[in-house]
């Protein structure tokens, strides 16, 4: 995603907010700072970063070892480490339950963007 990165810390209704009632997200552009306003605690996001750096480990294990085995491990320490993160820091229900599609490739995004240095670690 191109562009300034949205802010993390919304307020109530204010960008990222999403009212009762409203229609789904249109896209995933429309989605990306909702995704961020569920992860405004920098402890969720660690957990995410912690996570999903074991789904490329555990992928990579899986590869060289030729054992895929390891590909159970990598759903399991990615939702894992991440739902822990929104039960334990953001007290929130991680958008994966209602958004599951547009939330994986947001977790990715995220990914990227805190590697480049543009989301706090």
């Amino acid at each position: 995603m191109d562009g300034p990165t949205p802010r993390l810390d919304p307020v109530p209704g204010g960008e990222g907010a999403r009212q009762p009632g409203q229609p789904p997200f249109a896209s995933f552009r429309e989605f990306y700072p909702f995704y961020l306003s569920e992860h405004a605690d920098l402890r969720c996001r660690r957990m995410h970063f912690v996570g999903t750096t074991l789904v490329l480990v555990a992928i990579g294990v899986a590869i060289a070892t030729r054992n895929p085995w390891w590909l159970i491990a990598a759903p399991i320490a990615g939702y894992g480490f991440a739902w822990v993160g929104h039960l334990a820091f953001e007290h929130n229900r991680p958008a994966t339950f209602r958004h599951p599609f547009y939330s994986l490739l947001a977790d990715w995004v995220m990914y990227g963007q805190t590697l480049a240095g543009r989301i706090r670690r």
